[in-house]
Formats: C-alpha cells, structure tokens, sequence
C-alpha cells in the first residue's frame, strides 16, 4: 500500500479497535476508492462492520497479500499458536471411518505451507498443490511432498485446469474465504472422478448472526456457511455429502472457533 493508503487503513483499524464503527467504515471504503484490488482486505472488514453487504468472496489480493506477509511465520502461528489441526483431523477422521485408502491423484487447495500433504502422503501416488500466495507455495514445496505445484486461486484453478481428474480433493481452509460456493462446487465436480472422495471445513457462526443468511462475513473477516446451504449446494453438481462433524478449527483471541470438516463423493455415472 501507499503511503496515503496505508495511514487511512492504520487509522480505520484504530477507530475500529476503539469500537468507533462509523469512523472505521468511513475510513474502509476510502480505502477501496484507493485500492479497488483491495489489498489490505476493506470489503470483509467492512461486511464484518455491518457497513457494506459481504462479498461473493475475500479479494484475491487480499488473501495473496495476507498470506505472502505471513508465510516464514505461518506454521509457528497457526498451529503453535491458534491450535489449527484441520489437516489432522480430516486424516483421523477418514481413518477412523474406513476412508483411508490409496489414491492414485490427490488435490491440495488452499495448500498453504503444505500440512494436508503432509497428513495425506501416505494415502497417494501423486500429489498436487494449488495456493494463490506464491510464498506459501514455496515452503509446501520445501516439504518435498508434492509432484506439482500451482499459484493460483482456487475457484479459477478448478475451472481452468487442464490437469488429469483427481479422485482425492481436499480443501483444508479455503471455504473461509469464499461466500457463494456455487462456482467452487462446479469446479470441484469439473476435475474429480466419478467416486472421487471429496474433502473441507468451513467455519460457523450462530444462527443469531447468521440472521438466515446462506453465507456470512464473520466478525474475525472469514466466511461462515449454513450446512443446508452447503449441501444443497453439492447435490447440484452431483456431489454427495458422506459425513459432517463439528470441529474446533482454530482459535480466535484465545476463543475456540466453530465449524464443520464435510466428507463427500462425487456421484458415480
């Protein structure tokens, strides 16, 4: 960001932080006058303020910028720090449920510094990694798990990508940063095998902030989803929903964050 640009953000989260909520979406949408990309991530902060309806989904710049700026550290926050275990959880639920057999092509989106690889490489004879922060894809790479790596964002990759058909796809932690999922589950039909097992957590909000809505902007700037959206959403492009738990995704100033890790198969011909 400018030098302009970036004083009118720093003063936007202060006159946030103080709870002065006119002042800080006054300040957000200058903001994205500055920057329409959205670098800094004004339009979800805005949704979060009640200052602006919540976007299809996070700005790409912004989450590349977001997680470019905290790649060396990410590992040591997110899992040392905010308890984050999603990649964990999704491989001892798969054992525990008998799912946890070999697949000849695994997909990794929103691979971030490679974790779900890593819990997943036993399990493939290929595997393939998709971030949109170029410095995240370059640590997963360090991992030595993965045969191929892309930057790129999800939802564009899976409707663009002329790689083979997966019969594994798991997406850790990218529904947090998508509001409508009707692209991203076209996609996910678009490369997966007819059987391909079907992996994601999204993160929930009560129905109380929710007020009905499909998908909502939450207060920490991630997206939450109602399950019936979700499912309905997956019945439509001929994906089926095998099992849903409730997980703790991560914690938020020291606050346990809710959600759920979604398994489903894409419909057989």
């Amino acid at each position: 960001m400018d030098d302009q640009l970036d004083e009118i953000y720093e003063r936007a989260l202060a006159h946030q932080a103080a709870g002065n909520v006119e002042a800080a979406i006054a300040d957000f949408k200058h903001c994205l006058e500055l920057d329409p990309l959205d670098h800094g991530g004004a339009a979800v902060r805005l949704a979060a303020l009640g200052g602006a309806p919540s976007p299809d989904a996070a700005p790409v710049a912004y989450v590349a910028t977001l997680f470019d700026q905290h790649a060396d550290e990410f590992d040591d926050v997110l899992v040392g720090q905010l308890e984050y275990k999603v990649p964990t959880i999704a491989r001892e639920r798969l054992d525990k449920l008998g799912l946890a057999r070999g697949f000849d092509r695994f997909l990794d989106l929103g691979c971030g510094t490679g974790l779900a690889g890593e819990a997943m490489e036993d399990l493939c004879d290929e595997l393939v990694a998709v971030d949109v922060s170029e410095e995240m894809v370059g640590i997963a790479a360090e991992r030595g798990c993965y045969d191929d790596l892309y930057v790129a964002e999800a939802v564009n990759f899976l409707a663009s990508s002329d790689e083979a058909p997966f019969d594994c796809i798991f997406a850790t932690d990218v529904l947090p940063y998508l509001g409508a999922l009707e692209a991203f589950a076209s996609g996910l039909s678009r490369c997966a095998k007819p059987g391909a097992l079907i992996g994601f957590s999204t993160e929930t909000q009560p129905d109380s902030w929710m007020g009905g809505a499909d998908w909502k902007v939450g207060p920490h700037h991630r997206y939450a989803h109602n399950m019936d959206y979700v499912k309905a959403v997956l019945e439509g492009v001929a994906i089926d929903v095998r099992d849903v738990c409730e997980i703790t995704v991560r914690l938020e100033e020291g606050e346990p964050v809710s959600g759920h890790l979604y398994l489903a198969t894409k419909r057989m011909d």
